[in-house]
């Protein structure tokens, strides 16, 4: 089972995540797109790759904006390297999805 992150990590983490925060016992971002279209394949894009990695995010869309929020049910609702993991590779997707983050 993913050990819970000290904050001391989950904050070096951060700082190579732009616009991550650490919130409610996950690691969140919204991203903003051009329009429902571009926010909707994104939300696609993450899906695949979550389901790869088997960790899934909590996810939510209005209109043209996406939230993601990532945590470590299994280990307690908390931070693992688990969610940095997929948070790394969610910036990869965003970098050809034409969004950015707020």
């Amino acid at each position: 089972m993913a050990q819970p992150m000290q904050q001391e990590a989950i904050d070096a983490a951060l700082r190579e995540l732009p616009g991550w925060r650490h919130e409610g016992g996950g690691l969140v971002k919204t991203f903003k797109f051009r329009d429902f279209s571009e926010a909707i394949a994104f939300v696609v894009r993450v899906a695949f790759a979550c389901e790869r990695a088997d960790h899934h995010p909590e996810l939510r869309n209005v209109y043209n904006r996406v939230t993601l929020r990532f945590t470590t049910h299994s280990a307690g609702s908390v931070v693992t390297e688990n969610d940095v993991a997929i948070a790394r590779a969610v910036e990869g997707l965003v970098a050809g999805a034409g969004g950015t983050g707020e």
